[in-house]
C-alpha cells in the first residue's frame, strides 16, 4: 500500500479518467515512491496502451537512447507519418542522432506516432528517472507532454527535485509524515515493535519510505523489541544505499573524498574544509561536481546537505578505511580549545583498542561542551575506551542521563540495561534515572518503587541526589492519588536535611516540608515553610543554582499565592534551563505550568516553563503533559487506569495553551478545574463544591485551595450554598500561615454569592477588588472584575456595569486569553455597548449580504444607489447598516472605509 501518497494517486487517477489526455511530472528524493506511483499507474490504466520506459545512467551518454525503449513497441507504427517525420524519426531511432535544424521535426513526429498508436486504444506513456538517462529523449518527451491537450495520451514523468521543465503540471513528494512512517513500518516488520524502535526509526529515516522499508527488513527481533541498539542510517545494503552508491560513485574520487570529510562533522566550516582538502593533497574546486549534483552546499558559515539521507548515507557506504583516515584529518586541524569535544571525538571514532587516556579527554570535554545528545554520545564511547569497569559504568550512567535530557528515553534505558552488578556508586543514580523515566513515560507503582530505591541508596554518599529522588517521589505519589504516603517521603527527607547544609539542599527539604503539611491540613506550619522555600530560591548562587530547585521554589510561591515571585523563578529556570541545553523537565513544572495559566498568564502560560521545554524527539506527547503536577495533584477519587496511574493524572491529552482557561486538570486536581472551563463556556447551572478539596483526606488536599475557589465559587454568581461552602472552607486559610491572596478576595466573593441585585453582594464584589494586590495577579482581577461587571448588568445597571466589563476585556485581551474576552464583550453587547471582535476581520464579523452593502458604501455610494445596484428597498439598506455599524464598533460612514 502506498502510505502517504493519496494526493498523487489521486491526481493519477484523474488524468486517466479523464477523456482527454495530459501530463504529470513527479519530482522526489531517491526512495520517495516514484517508481511506486509509476507501478500505481499502471495497475490502473484499464483499457489504455502502455508504454514503458525508464532513464538509464549507463545509456545517459548516447542520444535518444531512452526514446527507442520507449518506442520500441509501436515503431511500425511510424508508416502513418508524413515522410519527412519518418525519415526524422528512424534516423534517430536507428542511432544516427538527430541534427540542432531538424529536432522539432523529431518532437513532432513522437508525438505523431503517439497519436497513431492512440486511434485503437487510450494511451499511457511513462518514463521513470527520466533525469538519469539522455538529456534528448527528456526533451523530447517534455516537448509531447506539453500538446497533449486533446488526444488520448496520458504522459507521466519522473525525475529528481530539480527537474523541473517549463509547462507540465509537476508535483514534488513530501516526506512521509510520523503517522504514515509508523503505518510503513508496521506493514513491513516481522514482529509487531516497540512504540519507541518505531519513533526512533522514523526519526532515522526522515520520512523516506524506502529507508524505512530498508531499516524494517534489517532488524532482528532483539531489535524490535527494543532489547538491542537500533541503526542510525538505513542500511548501505539497502536499495536506497545501492542507489546513493551508485550515484556517488559517478563522482570522481577527489568530490568523494571532500564529500566524506563534510559529512564526518555536521559543525564543519567553509574555512576547514579548505585546509582539510589542501592537507589531503586536493583543492577545493574538486568538491564542484558534488555542489552541481546537489549533494552539497558549500557556503561560509558551514556546509550542508540539502537532501537529510544524503550525509548518512555518504557515511555509511565509504569504506572503514577511508572513514578512520578522514577522522584522523579532521582531528589533525581541530585544535584543543575552541573544538575540544569534536577533536575528541574525531579522535575516538579512529581509535583501534581500548584508550584510557582518551576515555578521560573525552568525559572531560563532554563537561565543558556540546549539546546533550553529542555529550551521551561521547560518553559512550568513553565507556567503551575505558579499562576499569567501574569508571565504565559511571560513564555509561552519565551518557544515559544526556541521552534522557536529549529526549531520547529509549536510547537511555538501554544504556542502563547492561550495567554490570555489584556497583553501589552507580546503582543510587542509575535507580533515580529509571524512576524519573517512569514517572515521565511510564508506570507510577514502577516510577515510585525506584525513587525510593534511589533515595535510600545514595542517602549516605550523595545527600543532594536522595533529595531529587525524594522529590520526584512526592509526585510520584500525587500522581496515584495517594497523598497520605507524602508523609512518608517527608520523614524520610528530614533525616538528610542537618544544619549547615548548602543552600539547594535546604530548599528542596522545606519545599517537601511545606508541601507535606499543607497535605495533612497544617497550614500554619505549611505556610512559613514554604515562604522559606521561596526566599531560598531567590538566593541560590552557584552548584546549588539548578532549574529543578528553581522550578521548586516557584511552586512553593503558588502554594503560597505568591503570583509576582513565582513567575521570576519560573522565568529564572527556563532561562538557565536553555543556557543549559537540558530538555528533561524540572520537578514540579507541571503543577507551575498548571498554575501559572490560573494564577496569572501574563507572560505566556505554562508553553515557556521547564516542562513545556521538555518537548524531546524521544519524549511522547502522553508523558509531556504528565510534567508532574507537583505535589499537590489529582485526586484520590478518580478510578484508576491500567498500571496504577489514576485518572486524575492530567495527561497530555489536551493541554491548556497558552494563555486559555484551563483544558484539563492540572495541579488543582479535575473537580477544580472543570468549574472553570464552564465559566469560559457560559454555563449558568450551580457549581456544587468549587473544587476545594476536604483536608486531611486521602482525597484531597488544600494546597490548591487558592486558586480552585475562583474558577468554582465564582462562576455562578446566586448560588448561596456553594458560595457559603467555599467560605467555610476558606476559614482555615488566613494570613497567618503565608497566604496573603487567596482568603481576601475569594471569601469576599463567596459571601458576594447571595441573591442578585442586594447590597451585600456588591459590597462582597468590591471589597473582593480591594484584596487584589496591584501588580499581582492581574487574570484573578480581570476576572473578578468580570463577574462584578455581570452582576450589575443583570441587576439592571448596565452603565455601571460597562467600566468593569470594559476593563476585564482590555485584561483578557492583554493576555491574550480569548475565551474569557468574548465573554466580556458579550457582557459588553447585552449592557448596551458597541463592541466588536478585537482580532476579527470584517468579513468575519458580517454576513454576506451586509458585506456587500458595507463595500458599497465604502467606494462612497449612497443608501438609494445601493438599494438599486443590490435590488433592494432603501430601509433594508438602512437596516443593514444600523447592524454593520453595531457589529464593527463604529458610528460613521468614514470610520466604515477605515475599516475595510
Amino acid at each position: 500500500m502506498l502510505r502517504g501518497r493519496d494526493e498523487e494517486r489521486r491526481a493519477i487517477r484523474d488524468l486517466l479518467d479523464g477523456a482527454g489526455g495530459g501530463a504529470l511530472l513527479l519530482q522526489g528524493e531517491p526512495g520517495s515512491g516514484r517508481t511506486a506511483l509509476v507501478g500505481y499507474a499502471h495497475r490502473h490504466a484499464a483499457d489504455r496502451t502502455i508504454l514503458a520506459g525508464a532513464g538509464l545512467t549507463d545509456e545517459a551518454a548516447l542520444p535518444y537512447a531512452g526514446l527507442q525503449r520507449l518506442l520500441d513497441p509501436v515503431r511500425d507504427r511510424a508508416g502513418a507519418l508524413p515522410v519527412a517525420q519518418r525519415r526524422v524519426l528512424r534516423r534517430a531511432l536507428a542511432g544516427a542522432g538527430c541534427p540542432a535544424g531538424q529536432r522539432l521535426t523529431l518532437s513532432m513526429a513522437v508525438l505523431g506516432l503517439l497519436a497513431v498508436a492512440a486511434r485503437e486504444r487510450p494511451l499511457l506513456c511513462t518514463m521513470d528517472d527520466v533525469d538519469l538517462g539522455d538529456r534528448p529523449t527528456a526533451a523530447a518527451l517534455a516537448f509531447v507532454a506539453r500538446r497533449l491537450r486533446h488526444l488520448p495520451v496520458v504522459v507521466l514523468l519522473t525525475g529528481a527535485v530539480d527537474t523541473a521543465p517549463g509547462g507540465i503540471p509537476a508535483r514534488r513528494l513530501r516526506p512521509l509524515d510520523g503517522h504514515d512512517s509508523r503505518a510503513v513500518l508496521a506493514d513491513r516488520l516481522p514482529v509487531p515493535a516497540a512504540d519507541p524502535v518505531v519513533t526512533t526509526l522514523g526519526a532515522v529515516a526522515a520520512g523516506n519510505p524506502q529507508a524505512l522499508v530498508d531499516l524494517a527488513e534489517s532488524l532482528t527481533p532483539a531489535q524490535c523489541r527494543g532489547e538491542e541498539d537500533l541503526p542510525t542510517t538505513p542500511p548501505p545494503d539497502g536499495a536506497l544505499g545501492r542507489d546513493h552508491r551508485a550515484r556517488l560513485d559517478r563522482l570522481p574520487d577527489d568530490a568523494r573524498h571532500l564529500l566524506l570529510l563534510a559529512a564526518l562533522d555536521p559543525e564543519l566550516d567553509a574555512a576547514t574544509l579548505v585546509r582539510a582538502a589542501r592537507a589531503t593533497g586536493t583543492a577545493i574546486e574538486a568538491l564542484v561536481p558534488a555542489e552541481v549534483a546537489g549533494l552539497v552546499r558549500v557556503e561560509a558559515h558551514g556546509v550542508t546537505f540539502p537532501r537529510p539521507l544524503v550525509r548518512a548515507m555518504v557515511v555509511a557506504t565509504a569504506p572503514l578505511a577511508a572513514r578512520r583516515a578522514a577522522h584522523l584529518v579532521l582531528a589533525a586541524l581541530l585544535d584543543d580549545g575552541d573544538h575540544r569535544l569534536r577533536r575528541a571525538l574525531h579522535l575516538a571514532a579512529a581509535a583501534e583498542d581500548r584508550d584510557p587516556a582518551l576515555a578521560t579527554e573525552l568525559e572531560a570535554a563532554a563537561r565543558d561542551d556540546g549539546d546533550p545528545d553529542t555529550r551521551s554520545t561521547a560518553l559512550h564511547r568513553a565507556a567503551e575506551l575505558s579499562v576499569d569497569p567501574a569508571r565504565a559504568a559511571a560513564r555509561l550512567v552519565a551518557a544515559a542521563h544526556h541521552a534522557w535530557s536529549a529526549g531520547r528515553p529509549h536510547r537511555a534505558r538501554l544504556l542502563t540495561r547492561h550495567l554490570p552488578t555489584g556497583l553501589p556508586a552507580v546503582t543510587g543514580r542509575v535507580e533515580l534515572l529509571r524512576g524519573e523515566m517512569e514517572l515521565r513515560c511510564g508506570r507510577t507503582p514502577v516510577a515510585l518503587a525506584a525513587l525510593l530505591a534511589a533515595a535510600d541508596a545514595c542517602a549516605g554518599t550523595a545527600p543532594d541526589l536522595a533529595l531529587a529522588a525524594l522529590l520526584r517521589a512526592g509526585e510520584a505519589v500525587c500522581f496515584a492519588g495517594d497523598q497520605y504516603r507524602y508523609a512518608d517521603v517527608a520523614r524520610r527527607a528530614r533525616t538528610l536535611g542537618r544544619a549547615g547544609s548548602p543552600p539547594g539542599t535546604e530548599l528542596l527539604t522545606a519545599q517537601l516540608a511545606g508541601v507535606a503539611a499543607t497535605l495533612r491540613g497544617d497550614h500554619e506550619a505549611a505556610g512559613p515553610t514554604l515562604r522559606r522555600a521561596v526566599v531560598l530560591g531567590d538566593r541560590l548562587t552557584g552548584p546549588d543554582l539548578t532549574p529543578a530547585a528553581l522550578t521548586g521554589a516557584a511552586v512553593a510561591a503558588l502554594l503560597v499565592a505568591e503570583d509576582g515571585p513565582a513567575h521570576r523563578l519560573a522565568d529564572r529556570a527556563v532561562a538557565l534551563a536553555r543556557v543549559r541545553g537540558g530538555l528533561r523537565p524540572a520537578p514540579g513544572a507541571g503543577a507551575a505550568g498548571g498554575r501559572r495559566v490560573l494564577a496569572g498568564p501574563a507572560r505566556g502560560g505554562g508553553g515557556d516553563l521547564p516542562g513545556g521545554a521538555a518537548r524531546g524527539p524521544g519524549h511522547r506527547p502522553d508523558h509531556l503533559g504528565r510534567s508532574p503536577p507537583g505535589p499537590v495533584g489529582g485526586s484520590g477519587r478518580r478510578p484508576r487506569r491500567p498500571g496504577g496511574q489514576s485518572a486524575a493524572d492530567p495527561g497530555a491529552r489536551r493541554g491548556t495553551g497558552t494563555g486559555q482557561p484551563p483544558r484539563r486538570p492540572g495541579p488543582l486536581g479535575p473537580r477544580g478545574a472543570r468549574p472553570a472551563r464552564r465559566a469560559t463556556r457560559g454555563r449558568r447551572r450551580p457549581a456544587r463544591g468549587p473544587g476545594l478539596p476536604r483536608h486531611r483526606t486521602r482525597t484531597g488536599h488544600g494546597a490548591g485551595d487558592g486558586h480552585a475557589v475562583p474558577g468554582g465559587g465564582r462562576r455562578r454568581v446566586g448560588a448561596p450554598a456553594g458560595g457559603r461552602r467555599g467560605a467555610r472552607r476558606l476559614r482555615p486559610l488566613g494570613p497567618q500561615h503565608g497566604q496573603p491572596v487567596p482568603p481576601g478576595p475569594l471569601r469576599a466573593v463567596s459571601r458576594a454569592a447571595r441573591p442578585r441585585g442586594s447590597q451585600a453582594a456588591e459590597e462582597g464584589y468590591r471589597a473582593a477588588l480591594r484584596w487584589h494586590p496591584p501588580g499581582a495577579g492581574a487574570f484573578e482581577r480581570a476576572r473578578t472584575e468580570f463577574l462584578f461587571g455581570r452582576e450589575l448588568r443583570r441587576s439592571r445597571r448596565p452603565r455601571d456595569a460597562r467600566r468593569y466589563l470594559h476593563d476585564a476585556r482590555e485584561t483578557f485581551t492583554r493576555l491574550g486569553v480569548a475565551a474569557w474576552a468574548e465573554q466580556a464583550a458579550a457582557e459588553l453587547r447585552a449592557a448596551g455597548e458597541s463592541v466588536g471582535g478585537p482580532d476579527r476581520s470584517a468579513a468575519q464579523l458580517l454576513t454576506g449580504q451586509q458585506l456587500r452593502v458595507a463595500q458599497l458604501v465604502a467606494e462612497g455610494a449612497t443608501n438609494r444607489e445601493v438599494a438599486d445596484r443590490m435590488f433592494l428597498s432603501t430601509r433594508t439598506v438602512d437596516h443593514h447598516l444600523r447592524n454593520i455599524f453595531h457589529r464593527l464598533g463604529i458610528r460613521s460612514r468614514t470610520q466604515l472605509a477605515r475599516v475595510l
